[in-house]
């Protein structure tokens, strides 16, 4: 993904609702994106906490999520990445930026259809690319995700997943197209 925010360069830290979400876990934030939450600690950038996930290609979507929730603010770098989120996106937990990054429609938009759809998707194409009985943790993560927003968060592991298999790297933008209708 191109790093059109200075996402790479830029040094975040948690703001008070990241401090926050740290002692309460109320936004439901996936074990990967919290993660980078607690890491970020306003010295490393957003390379440096790309190395804390199994695909560096999902450091953008989970920093631009963790800043659109208000969870984290850029020190340095671009002003656009810097930019505190709105007071209402902070207060939604479906409110994951995927719509602007990569260019989906806004989760409002989807219904409960398309929530089974993407999550049985998601599973599925787990299941038989790298095998039932692997990757549990995600897929009782996809399972559970009963919104949208949750659905996407759980894509950023979905995303990496198959990223991190030769098979599944390699059908990874064609089921990625197919996952985006209805995601």
């Amino acid at each position: 993904m191109p790093d059109t925010l200075g996402m790479s360069s830029a040094v975040f830290a948690k703001t008070e609702i990241g401090q926050q979400e740290i002692q309460t876990r109320s936004l439901g934030l996936s074990p990967l994106v919290r993660r980078i939450l607690v890491l970020a600690d306003g010295k490393k950038s957003g390379g440096e906490l790309a190395a804390f996930l199994p695909s560096a290609d999902g450091i953008h979507a989970v920093l631009e999520q963790l800043l659109n929730l208000g969870c984290l603010r850029a020190e340095v770098g671009s002003q656009a990445a810097s930019q505190p989120a709105p007071e209402a996106t902070a207060k939604s937990p479906n409110a994951a930026p995927f719509a602007n990054v990569l260019g989906l429609p806004a989760a409002e938009m989807r219904n409960a259809k398309d929530n089974e759809m993407a999550r049985n998707f998601m599973i599925n194409s787990i299941n038989s690319i790298m095998g039932q009985q692997t990757r549990i943790s995600l897929i009782a993560e996809i399972t559970v995700a009963t919104t949208t927003g949750q659905l996407r968060t759980a894509y950023i592991g979905w995303q990496a997943s198959m990223a991190d298999h030769v098979v599944g790297k390699r059908r990874l933008p064609e089921l990625t197209e197919k996952l985006f209708k209805v995601l």
